[in-house]
């Protein structure tokens, strides 16, 4: 069963029970009275049954919805003590009158906005709470007759009552000192919600001895019909102060101050309640996925990754911390962070500064960050750790790029570029002096030599080979230098099918970088190569038979730079090996057949 539909019907249980208990206490009518009764009785399971069905998550409206069913179960149980139903049924109904009581004085104060203690040190005050609250519940079970005769069937129901309704009374009045102090010291912003609790906690409370009040007239009397009328009047109005001055506080404070992301809105001549106000995780991440498409720098796009956590859980800043300790701040960072939740893989996290008011940037901290506000931020979690990997990818693709051209640069200076200077250097003299022709001949040599060493430094940037003839020939013509015995295999159909540029280029550096790292690290006698592609996939594989290493000790060496290269074409590169077992190094790019 769905969380909503259990909040709805407990809504249905707590007005119908409302209803009907009061139609029975007025013998079958209903003055106008008694609707006013039914009106502010209603307030907390509608309040409580609308929060719930639009915020299952939340604790604090299924705290209100359950007050409400109380109230209502016990107004049924008032209405039924005055029917000629067995006793026994009605003592199953009429205890939850304390259970109301004390989730009104204690609990629903205490718990205040969000459903959590305000701190760790009122965890005793809560289980203290709880266990007045059910003896005073079990000893009112022990009631006979009408529940306004006050007869007890044994003493240690009595005394089971007394203490705790005396407790709850103790506890009641602990709380609501706390809720004070909570109000006096909280920001000027929240004040303004806690005043609204204050004030209904105040006034329920008044209402409350008010009753007691008419309780002591009826006994002074011998019964509360005899008690007079000024005693009935402060009753009554004491009896709708302590039922509906703490449910309206709740509900103006809701509105007022947009707890719940509820407020009031006017469409033309009707008076809505809006919920939502925030967008949801859908949306954010839709509205995500659009900044990203254009495809931003690195910094830009973690930064409106930082924004759009920043607006979604409407908080004065929202960070994206990296693991390397770079951090990328949304708004004006002012206090420490409230939520943080970290993005997987270890590549950072997220956090959170305190939250706004809904609809308004300017004002400051005015509700806290409830279980739905970490459901959105661990839904952005993940778009978060793509962003950040994208982010690093780039970077070090960046960085790859930056050091293959300086290499490039350096090989071109202290190589070609020096061979070209004697070149001419030589040359200068041979015209100078007269050369003859052995001169001219050890020159056209050094010359070819140059010639030579510009297209061996051209194969490294680009081979024409890869050009014209497709990464097969590309690799096997590479592979065919090399020094130790290297086979290549690759189906037929894979030598005339091209890809394009970066895919085989991509391809081409890892085997070259992969041939290469066997003859230089791994002293293999043998290598084998394979291309393939199926699936989907362009695979090339290297397998040697050299001494092996350990991956996770020594790392993938040259083939990083390769691996983020594959990784920004969607691919991917794996390295198996083990000390004296060879390596074998998977290469893969998506690549259509």
């Amino acid at each position: 069963m769905s969380s909503r539909l259990v909040a709805g019907l407990l809504a249905t249980a707590a007005i119908a029970g409302t209803v009907a208990g009061t139609v029975l206490i007025g013998g079958g009518s209903t003055p106008a009275g008694q609707w006013v009764f039914i009106a502010l009785c209603l307030i907390l399971p509608v309040l409580g049954g609308l929060l719930a069905v639009r915020r299952p998550g939340d604790r604090y409206a299924w705290l209100l919805l359950v007050n409400g069913l109380c109230l209502g179960l016990s107004t049924l149980g008032a209405g039924l003590s005055l029917t000629d139903l067995p006793e026994f049924l009605i003592a199953c109904v009429a205890p939850v009158l304390a259970v109301f009581y004390g989730l009104s004085w204690i609990f629903v104060p205490l718990l205040f906005p969000d459903g959590h203690l305000p701190s760790r040190r009122w965890r005793p005050v809560a289980w203290i709470s709880g266990v007045a609250v059910a003896l005073h519940a079990a000893g009112s079970a022990t009631i006979t007759g009408s529940m306004y005769d006050l007869r007890f069937t044994s003493l240690p129901g009595m005394l089971m009552s007394a203490v705790g309704q005396l407790t709850t009374w103790i506890m009641a009045l602990i709380v609501f000192a706390g809720l004070v102090v909570r109000w006096r010291r909280s920001a000027p912003a929240q004040r303004g919600q806690y005043a609204w609790m204050v004030g209904g906690v105040a006034a329920s409370g008044a209402g409350g001895v008010m009753i007691l009040a008419l309780i002591g007239a009826g006994m002074t009397s011998g019964s509360l019909a005899t008690a007079g009328p000024l005693p009935t009047a402060v009753g009554g109005l004491g009896g709708l102060a302590m039922i509906g001055s703490l449910p309206t506080a709740i509900a103006v404070a809701v509105v007022r101050h947009r707890l719940f992301d509820v407020r009031v809105g006017i469409r033309g001549s009707r008076l809505l309640l809006v919920f939502d106000v925030r967008p949801t995780v859908d949306e954010v991440l839709s509205d995500l996925g659009t900044a990203l498409d254009d495809g931003p720098e690195p910094v830009e796009l973690l930064g409106r990754l930082a924004a759009a956590v920043r607006a979604g859980l409407e908080v004065r800043w929202a960070a994206v911390a990296l693991a390397d300790g770079r951090r990328v701040v949304a708004g004006r960072e002012e206090g420490a962070a409230v939520l943080e939740v970290p993005v997987r893989g270890g590549l950072g996290r997220i956090e959170c500064g305190p939250p706004l008011a809904a609809g308004s940037p300017a004002r400051s901290l005015t509700r806290s960050l409830t279980n739905e506000d970490r459901r959105l931020l661990e839904a952005l979690a993940v778009p978060a750790g793509l962003a950040i990997q994208s982010a690093g990818l780039v970077t070090r693709l960046v960085n790859a790029q930056e050091a293959e051209r300086r290499r490039l640069e350096r090989n071109l200076h202290d190589g070609v570029q020096q061979q070209l200077v004697a070149l001419i250097a030589g040359l200068e003299l041979a015209r100078a002096t007269g050369a003859g022709p052995d001169a001219l001949a050890q020159l056209r040599d050094q010359a070819r030599q140059t010639l030579a060493d510009l297209r061996e430094l051209a194969a490294g940037i680009h081979p024409s080979v890869l050009s014209q003839g497709g990464l097969v020939e590309a690799v096997e013509e590479r592979c065919s230098r090399l020094p130790v015995h290297t086979t290549v295999s690759a189906p037929a159909a894979l030598r005339s099918t091209r890809f394009p540029d970066e895919i085989e280029g991509a391809m081409y550096f890892t085997v070259s970088e992969a041939v290469a790292n066997a003859l230089k690290h791994a002293g293999a006698a043998a290598i084998d190569v394979r291309l393939a592609q199926d699936g989907g996939r362009l695979r090339a594989t290297v397998a040697d038979d050299g001494k092996g290493f350990d991956p996770a000790v020594t790392g993938r060496r040259g083939l990083a730079m390769l691996s983020d290269r594959l990784s920004a074409l969607g691919g991917d590169l794996a390295v198996d090996s083990s000390p004296g077992n060879g390596t074998r190094v998977t290469a893969w790019v998506p690549a259509d057949a």
